[in-house]
């Protein structure tokens, strides 16, 4: 006999009706491998090798762009040299500007004007100078290596005292971080206006008149020897900070404020101190990147507002808080904006470094090097 309230097969009978197939099942299981590979390819797209490789056919597509107008081979090599180049001097800038951003939290829109400040202290110290001969097949002498040594530190305390002036007190005061951005933009056009008042709207030159004779590099590459000096320092420069924030007390305890700034108060790091010295690091690295750039070009007051923008964008092409992203970044912007001048005018390089920017943002926030949310 069969228990009661149980339906056994026997019971039903052998023409009972068997449970209907849907459908939907069939196309969901032949969907689900679509899904999948939906999701490893966004996957791709929004990593880091997906976005180098979004990188490497840009640069492909403007050396066709470039060899379908009127440039020779030669020139577009040249351009992408000058583009590592400028790559250096804005690599300067970046990493002051990942360092205070990672410190304080906060982007530092002064940071352009810092590095006219830079420009222009050197322009003052080498007028009370004597000119000396060329130092070599460079355009400048002694003189302007003077300049770059005191316009350096000279800048770190005009940072300094931005900090202690207006930043301290919004930090006293638990201020929010919009504050701090806005703070810096009025900091920018105080600084800039200092600029015009004390040396006026025209343009200035290191040196005026004086010949800067170009080298001759390899695949008939032509350079100034201004330019490989800029380089040269610029990756001296970013290896000296690396070797600070890598092997010296005050770089971990600069990476251990940025990491968790409540729990390095709590290990005994004076954070105020750790902000101190970030400040003067990246005022002197600004106070460099100015000066170099303003070597090979003009001095003019919105020089640093000029240069903020394609900053700005090496930072976060790179990630915003990581020194190496941001000299990687910086070099792939300087590389873009040199060799859009092959089929754009060259004005339009600071949209080319916007329009990286916006794409960054769209597939990767962090940046090349950056943490997820960071």
């Amino acid at each position: 006999m069969s228990e009661p309230g149980v339906d056994r097969p026997a019971d039903r009978g052998a023409g009972a009706p068997s449970p209907q197939h849907d459908d939907t099942d069939d196309l969901a299981m032949a969907e689900a491998p679509r899904r999948g590979a939906g999701k490893r390819i966004t996957a791709l797209v929004h990593s880091r090798v997906g976005v180098i490789v979004l990188v490497v056919a840009i640069f492909f597509a403007m050396w066709l762009l470039g060899g379908a107008q009127p440039v020779a081979t030669r020139q577009l090599l040249t351009l992408a040299v000058w583009g590592v180049m400028l790559g250096g001097v804005l690599a300067l800038g970046s990493i002051g500007l990942t360092l205070i951003y990672g410190v304080l939290k906060f982007p530092n829109f002064s940071h352009g004007a810092l590095v006219a400040i830079g420009a222009y202290t050197a322009f003052a110290v080498m007028a009370v100078l004597p000119e000396g001969p060329r130092l070599g097949p460079f355009s400048f002498g002694w003189e302007f290596l003077a300049a770059l040594v005191v316009a350096m530190p000279v800048v770190g305390l005009v940072a300094l005292a931005v900090d202690r002036v207006i930043y301290r007190r919004l930090r006293n005061q638990n201020a929010a971080l919009v504050l701090f951005a806005m703070a810096s933009l009025g900091m920018a056009f105080f600084l800039r206006s200092g600029i015009y008042m004390i040396w006026g709207p025209d343009f200035h030159f290191f040196y005026q008149g004086r010949p800067n004779p170009a080298l001759n590099l390899p695949f008939n590459v032509r350079v100034q020897a201004d330019q490989l000096f800029i380089l040269a320092l610029a990756l001296a420069l970013v290896l000296l900070v690396y070797l600070l924030l890598t092997r010296t007390r005050m770089g971990k305890a600069m990476r251990a404020t940025a990491d968790n700034p409540q729990l390095a108060q709590v290990r005994g790091i004076d954070t105020e101190r750790v902000i101190a010295w970030t400040w003067v690091l990246s005022g002197a690295l600004a106070a460099a990147g100015g000066a170099m750039y303003g070597l090979t070009s003009q001095l003019r007051p919105e020089m640093g507002f000029w240069l903020l923008l394609p900053m700005f964008a090496g930072t976060i092409m790179g990630g915003i808080g990581s020194p190496l992203g941001a000299l990687v970044g910086a070099m792939i912007i300087g590389i873009v904006t040199q060799m859009s001048a092959a089929f754009l005018n060259p004005a339009y390089g600071p949209a080319i470094a916007f329009i990286l920017m916006i794409v960054m943002l769209i597939l990767r926030p962090q940046g090349l090097f950056g943490k997820p949310g960071g």
